[in-house]
């Protein structure tokens, strides 16, 4: 989980970057889809995006899948929401903070993206 502070910027959609990377987060992988649409020169904002759509697509394809398992699904889906709702609550939080905080797996997954 690498941490790295990083200095208050303006995007090319005028956002502060720290408010963008919040709102990155704000309706999961939707906003991160319409982010990495719209936001071409901030690596911080588009690094958000990226992770959003990761995490939170990810988060609901797995979602669906263990829902399909007839009752267990049911109680593992609602024992996870919790843990969903606190990631998106710390993803919001750290990208407001001004940190390009990873997620274990998806934050890679997310730079990597960016990098090609």
């Amino acid at each position: 989980m690498d941490q790295e502070k990083l200095s208050a910027g303006k995007s090319s959609t005028g956002l502060d970057e720290n408010l963008g990377g919040l709102l990155a987060y704000l309706a999961t992988f939707v906003t991160g889809i319409i982010f990495i649409i719209i936001e071409k020169e901030n690596d911080f904002i588009r690094f958000h995006a990226m992770q959003s759509i990761f995490l939170f697509g990810g988060l609901l394809i797995l979602n669906i899948a263990i829902g399909m398992i007839p009752f267990i699904g049911w109680i593992f889906n609602l024992l996870f929401a919790p843990i969903f709702f606190v990631l998106w609550i710390v993803a919001m939080y750290k990208a407001y903070k001004g940190e390009r905080y990873k997620f274990p797996i998806v934050g890679d997954l997310a730079e990597n993206q960016l990098k090609k």
